[in-house]
Parts: C-alpha cells; sequence; structure tokens
C-alpha cells in the first residue's frame, strides 16, 4: 500500500532585485528564437524544461544516435577488451576511423572513435561486439530507450545512418542523453577534446573532437554532433556552470551551433540551481517491521536540485510517496519510495528515496 505524505515545511526562494530609483526597469527577456525545426533544452538534474519547439515532433537523429550506442557499449563492455574488426563493420559507409578487416583493436578505442570522430565502422564494430548481430544491438538500443522514458524513439541500426524508420524526437533525445552523462565514463569521452590510439603505424591514431562545444564554449561538456541530407544538422550539447548542468538538443538545425550557445546562454541568465535536499543526507524515518531498528532512515543519494527563476519569489513544495511499511531485512540503497517536486504549484519532477542504512 502506498500513502502520499505532504511536507509541512515549504520552501519559499525570495528573489531580490536591486531598487530602481526612478531608472526604468529592465524590460523581461523572453525566450530566443532558434533556427531548429526542432529543439528542447532541459537542466540535466531534474529534467526541467526550460525552453523547446515542437520537441515531441518526429525527426531524424543522424549520428547522435551514437549516443545511445556508445553507452550500451560502456555499461555492457569492458573497455580494456579487444575486438576483431569484421569485414562488414570494415566497410562501412560515410564518417569513418578506417578500421581495416581483422584489425584488432579496444573496445575503449571504438567508443572513443565512435564520439569524437562519429566513426560509422566503429558504431557496427561495437554492435556486433556488445550485441552479437547489429540486429540484436538494435534490439538493446530500443529496449534502454524505453526504460529511459523514450517512447516516440525507433533505432534501425547504431551509427545513424539515414533510414525512414529510424526516428526520435528532440525531447527524447534529451532524455536518452540525460541519462548517458550520469555515467562518469560517458561523460569523460564526451568532454574529451583529443585521443591516441595505439594501432599501429600507419594507422589513424589521432581522434580530434568534432563537437566545437567542448572547445568554444564556456562551461561546455559534450556531447555529439551529427549530419545526413534527410536529418539536416542535428547536436546534443551539455554544459555545466555554478552548479546548473544543460542538456540542450537541436535538430535540422542550419545553424546548430549559434542555436546552441543562444538557448543557453539565455538559461545561465534567466536561471539559478537551488538546493531542495543534499544527497546522502537523512530526511525522514521510515516505520520497520520485524527489524533490529524500529525506523530507517531515507534519503536521496545525490543532491536534489532544482532551477528557479532569478529575481523571482519561487515557492517548492514536496510530496512523498512511500511504502505504508517495510519489513526486514533493509538494504542500503534499497528504494524506498520517491518524491515529487513542485515550483508555485506545478508539477516538475520526481526523484527516487532509498535507504541509507542496512536493518537486519
Amino acid at each position: 500500500m502506498r500513502k502520499i505524505i505532504m511536507i509541512v515545511l515549504i520552501i519559499l526562494l525570495v528573489g531580490f532585485a536591486a531598487p530602481s530609483y526612478g531608472i526604468a526597469e529592465e524590460t523581461p527577456e523572453y525566450p530566443p528564437g532558434v533556427s531548429a525545426q526542432n529543439a528542447i533544452m532541459v537542466e540535466a538534474n531534474s529534467g526541467e524544461v526550460l525552453f523547446e519547439k515542437n520537441a515531441e515532433e518526429k525527426a531524424y537523429p543522424a549520428s547522435i544516435t551514437k549516443i545511445m550506442t556508445a553507452l550500451l557499449a560502456i555499461e555492457n563492455g569492458t573497455l580494456d577488451k579487444i575486438v576483431k574488426v569484421s569485414e562488414h563493420a570494415a566497410g562501412v559507409e560515410g564518417s569513418s576511423i578506417y578500421l581495416t578487416p581483422g584489425e584488432k583493436i579496444s573496445l575503449e578505442d571504438l567508443v572513443y572513435g565512435l564520439m569524437l570522430r562519429s566513426g560509422n565502422d566503429a558504431a557496427i564494430a561495437i554492435s556486433e561486439e556488445i550485441g552479437g548481430s547489429i540486429e540484436n544491438f538494435v534490439i538493446m538500443m530500443n529496449k534502454r530507450a524505453r526504460e529511459l522514458g523514450a517512447f516516440n524513439t525507433n533505432f534501425m541500426n547504431p551509427n545513424g545512418l539515414h533510414n525512414a524508420e529510424h526516428y526520435t524526437t528532440a525531447k527524447d533525445m534529451a532524455i536518452i542523453a540525460a541519462a548517458a552523462m550520469k555515467n562518469a565514463e560517458f561523460k569523460e569521452i564526451a568532454a574529451t577534446k583529443s585521443w591516441v590510439t595505439d594501432r599501429g603505424e600507419g594507422k589513424y591514431n589521432y581522434f580530434y573532437n568534432k563537437n566545437k562545444v567542448v572547445y568554444q564554449y564556456n562551461g561546455g561538456t559534450g556531447i555529439k554532433i551529427g549530419y545526413t541530407k534527410a536529418a539536416g544538422r542535428t547536436l546534443v550539447a551539455s554544459s555545466e556552470r555554478d552548479g546548473m548542468e544543460l542538456i540542450c538538443v537541436v535538430m535540422n538545425a542550419p545553424n546548430w551551433f549559434q542555436d546552441t550557445y543562444t538557448l543557453m546562454d539565455y538559461a545561465y541568465r534567466q536561471y539559478e540551481p537551488a538546493m531542495i535536499i543534499p544527497g546522502l543526507k537523512p530526511i525522514k524515518a521510515v516505520k520497520i517491521q520485524g527489524g533490529n531498528k524500529s525506523f530507517g532512515m531515507i534519503g536521496p543519494k545525490e543532491d536534489i536540485l532544482c532551477p528557479v527563476k532569478k529575481g523571482e519569489d519561487s515557492k517548492i513544495s514536496i510530496v512523498y510517496v512511500l511504502t505504508d511499511q517495510q519489513k526486514a531485512p533493509i538494504r542500503r540503497w534499497q528504494e524506498a519510495g520517491y518524491i515529487k517536486i513542485y515550483v508555485n504549484g506545478n508539477y516538475l519532477f520526481s526523484k527516487p528515496l532509498y535507504y541509507l542504512e542496512d536493518i537486519e
């Protein structure tokens, strides 16, 4: 049985504005226009949408598909494992790291080649290694997308080469990218500016990141660019400043980098992160039946932050959704329920809560 408990304390964040003393007030800033057909910008920790344009409209992803390919490689593979390249992988069209049939290369080098140089051949080699076949790997891609909540995505291949049935939405790509950036290995790879392999003399050993966000944007941390004639220019970008992390997706965007920088600049000017609950902080005691303790403390694993408008009053309320009673034994990090966050009466997002101790 579930019961919903409304928190008694409501957090009031008051924005202070300097008095004008007869000076005209600043004109409020409105969300900018962008060239992208489809776009979304979210705060990564909460998933709060700060901007969107046709974000749930079907679109072709091109090589931003490889975000999912890289995530599955990291989640399901061993990066130092040596992979033997098939003839099929070596012969893939488009952007390439110039794999050769029978070449032996580490999975780590393949993932770097996939993310930095957008190697279509690397994507096939990864899919054959992790999935056993391209077809099985595609099943894994779509299953993982559903698990993350990307329900309007259908992958047909691991590299994003055009297929009429290979599609997604800007919203789904933001969901996938936000999940990927929570993986420490993925995040490190996405932010890497260059990578040197040891494939031997005469091989393509130097991978430079095609994603200019990591060079150009203040606080840029990744993630992936893409292009096909059918998809146009696609870009998933991430950045982090002053404790706030953004994920920005633009699709079919003639001015892809400018669109991205404009949107992220807007967000950093307009919003700031508010701490709701610090990570690992015990926030509530839950009754335990049959244990060596009568109550168990629960809390979040990580800081729970919420973006709020600068200079505005924000009322943040929290609703607990917990099991009515739990039976021992309890293990630390066992899920205990979740909290729902509301700002000014509007639901924004939910976050899981965990037991912070073992109870025998």
